[in-house]
């Protein structure tokens, strides 16, 4: 559970019950794609207990269960079938199909072969926290959280957020944790980390299960390359990857933080406590590590000159799966690049 998280702040105003959430997300259960359906999504029951709740309490933090199905349709299937439907009407008519009838033929193969396709699952971990005001999503990609937040500000009466934002940008952070071999309190630096150069020619050096306090280290950092990710432990409680977007996966809770449980102690409510109970206490040590929360307008100077893009402080509601002004519905302008989206558990 969480194993990434990518965190957004929710606006003083928005206060619910659970009830009214329950009863919101009552009206958006997942159902499997029909037999020419491409994709479907909505929340299930976060126990897997079938007509369970969409959303349980666990000492006070409130968990959902996003769920999108989609037809995987191989493009070269797809095309061969085009083909062959365009073949049989210049055989008939002795004429080629049009570039729109081929736009036709294309849609008519797509509904001929979804009933045949085979589907994918995908599955997201949701988590409010009224109290800190924060909603964290268990995905590596901006993207997928962008389309669940849509969803939430869409369906949850008055819920307005804007992804977290810290004085420091992490990036520049990182920079000066690797440059100084000084990292935040509360942390340490593990062995696993990417330098991107900022020039054109893009070059990645990559550390994995190496020692980082190195000169050969610095020496990439003072010829500008810049930290993309870096991993770090915090507390000596739980390890993480930090991105340069905030972003925060390969968390991995230690074994001090499983002390005192016994083996059979599992269960989707000790699950919940523990996670929650420990994240709760890292977010808000790794905002202090960044300097402190910010508005998204700019963030602190840091031993690199690397900002964030701007945000809009609000996600304005706007049709399912619709933009809103050409631009996504929440997040910031340009989002952070998934340096790694296949590691991401949805």
């Amino acid at each position: 559970m969480f194993k990434n998280m990518i965190v957004y702040r929710i606006a003083p105003q928005w206060q619910v019950e659970l009830t009214q959430v329950e009863e919101a997300l009552a009206k958006l259960p997942f159902m499997e794609c029909g037999a020419t359906q491409e994709k479907s999504l909505g929340f299930v029951p976060p126990r897997g207990e079938e007509h369970g709740a969409l959303v349980e309490s666990v000492g006070g933090q409130w968990i959902l269960r996003f769920m999108v199905e989609s037809k995987v349709l191989p493009g070269s299937v797809l095309n061969r079938r085009v083909k062959e439907k365009a073949e049989r009407i210049e055989k008939e008519t002795g004429r080629k199909p049009g570039k729109k009838e081929s736009k036709e033929l294309k849609e008519e193969a797509k509904l001929d072969l979804l009933p045949m396709a085979f589907t994918k699952q995908g599955s997201m971990w949701v988590w409010i926290d009224k109290e800190a005001r924060t909603i964290v999503f268990d995905t590596g990609s901006q993207g997928r959280a962008d389309e669940v937040v849509s969803l939430l500000v869409e369906s949850l009466p008055g819920l307005s957020v804007s992804l977290l934002y810290t004085e420091t940008s992490p990036q520049a952070a990182m920079s000066h944790w690797l440059s100084t071999q000084e990292p935040p309190v509360g942390f340490t630096v593990d062995r696993e980390c990417e330098l991107k150069s900022a020039d054109e020619a893009k070059a990645v050096v990559r550390y994995s299960r190496h020692p980082l306090d190195i000169e050969e280290v610095q020496a990439h950092i003072a010829a500008g390359k810049l930290p993309t990710k870096l991993a770090l432990t915090w507390d000596d409680r739980v390890s993480l990857m930090l991105t340069e977007g905030l972003q925060i996966k390969k968390v991995s809770f230690l074994d001090t933080v499983f002390e005192g449980t016994k083996a059979d102690d599992g269960g989707f409510d000790t699950d919940v406590a523990i996670a929650t109970g420990e994240l709760s206490k890292l977010i808000p040590d790794l905002i202090e590590a960044l300097g402190g929360e910010s508005d998204g307008v700019g963030s602190g100077g840091g031993a690199v000159a690397a900002s964030r893009p701007s945000l809009a402080s609000a996600v304005p509601v706007a049709p399912r799966g619709k933009d809103v002004g050409g631009r996504a519905i929440t997040g910031p302008a340009t989002a952070p690049v998934d340096t790694d989206p296949e590691s991401a558990p949805f």
